[in-house]
């Protein structure tokens, strides 16, 4: 029999940062994914390690546990993930969205986060090339960063597999083993596999492992197109956000009035600048189901709002654009935890665009709670998925 003490389904950041924290708590695991790891949000984002996006609540506490294990992340995993924080700065158009961002900062500040507003002229000191007539003002924060996600997912997942973990990509899961109710184990095309407790870290697509279980997890994939430069001497110094995408991210009803599609398509300019060169920038926040194709209509918004932010990128020459799907809760907090009424079955999805800043963190939280029962780090509970109501209705 292929048994296990826990089974993870997916093979993204957090499910591969899971295999990895409960295997060094000596759990027998088997990962599984239906494609190769990063063939989902993981594999199609930008790589932002940015805490200061996140609402000031106890998401951004989260994200600054978070930040401190990636210090050593590269030397506890023997692999250059490549992270470095070179801090980040969300780029302030009008005298409204300063408004909010002075009360945002304070918030975060109050939170224990180091993040300041500065003014235009200092902004483009810390990143040359920014458009004074287009911005007012700018958060700085040098607690942000970037990690290169897919040497981050791959050190992950070997990380599990040196400590004992089995790792088995292309191995879809096509329905879960229930007996009283209760979840113990799941069913690929050619094996069962068997374990105490199954892991449902599928992303996007976890509302679908859900309803094998009888759950309706409240996530929605929500697609972002990028597009990718060609590599290029050093351009972008830090992070770089604007408050709009900020603002359509946690405060979505203070544009209930733009019917402009840059807002409908929820447009920011999220720019960095990878450590072979090539320069990322988008991203889109759309609704339109599991379609990771990019459109015409969103890669023109994109770009008019990034050259008009940052003039520069036009002498770029873009070498391809992507698109994928984020898990998008309705409250914007991950679920992690074990859905009550479902024996066995354990929730670590929902992260949408925070997955890459949340893995490490998110990864040693699912293996507190599996081990432990409970979790020293800050504010677990708070992402408890029965905080919704996830019982699909009987008919």
């Amino acid at each position: 029999m292929n048994k296990a003490d826990v089974i993870i389904i997916g093979g993204g950041v957090i499910g591969s940062a899971a295999a990895y924290y409960l295997s060094k708590r000596g759990k027998k695991v088997i990962q599984l994914e239906r494609d190769y790891f990063c063939a989902g949000a993981s594999g199609s984002c930008d790589q932002m390690v940015i805490p200061q996006s996140k609402a000031p609540n106890d998401h951004l506490t989260l994200a600054l546990q978070s930040v401190e294990l990636y210090k050593n992340l590269s030397k506890e995993l023997g692999t250059d993930i490549e992270y470095v924080q070179k801090g980040g700065m969300i780029l302030i158009e009008n005298e409204e969205e300063l408004k909010i961002m002075e009360e945002v900062t304070a918030k975060q500040r109050a939170r224990g986060m180091d993040v300041e507003i500065i003014s235009t002229a200092d902004a483009m000191k810390r990143q040359p090339g920014i458009n004074p007539d287009a911005v007012i003002a700018s958060t700085y924060s040098a607690v942000d960063g970037e990690v290169n996600p897919f040497k981050m997912n791959l050190a992950f997942s070997d990380g599990a597999a040196r400590l004992g973990a089995e790792i088995h990509p292309y191995t879809p899961v096509t329905g879960l083993v229930m007996e009283g109710g209760a979840v113990v184990g799941v069913r690929t095309p050619s094996e069962t596999y068997y374990a105490d407790t199954v892991v449902n870290a599928a992303g996007a697509w976890a509302p679908i492992i859900g309803e094998m279980a009888g759950l309706n997890l409240p996530i929605k994939p929500r697609r972002g197109q990028v597009y990718i430069t060609e590599a290029v001497a050093p351009y972008v110094n830090h992070c770089v956000l604007n408050a709009r995408y900020i603002v359509a991210k946690h405060n979505p009803s203070t544009l209930k009035n733009d019917h402009s599609r840059k807002a409908q398509l929820g447009v920011g300019i999220s720019l960095t600048q990878s450590h072979k060169g090539n320069i990322l920038f988008g991203s889109t926040r759309e609704f339109v189901g599991y379609h990771t194709n990019n459109t015409y209509e969103g890669l023109q918004e994109l770009l008019e709002n990034a050259v008009h932010l940052m003039p520069g990128l036009k002498e770029m020459r873009v070498i391809r654009a992507m698109g994928g799907v984020r898990p998008y809760p309705p409250d914007s907090k991950p679920l992690i935890g074990y859905a009550k009424g479902v024996p066995g079955m354990f929730i670590a999805a929902g992260h949408e665009g925070d997955g890459i800043c949340l893995a490490p963190i998110s990864g040693r939280l699912v293996a507190d709670l599996i081990c432990d029962g409970r979790s020293d780090i800050p504010a677990a509970d708070s992402f408890d998925p029965n905080r919704f109501d996830l019982h699909l209705p009987r008919t």
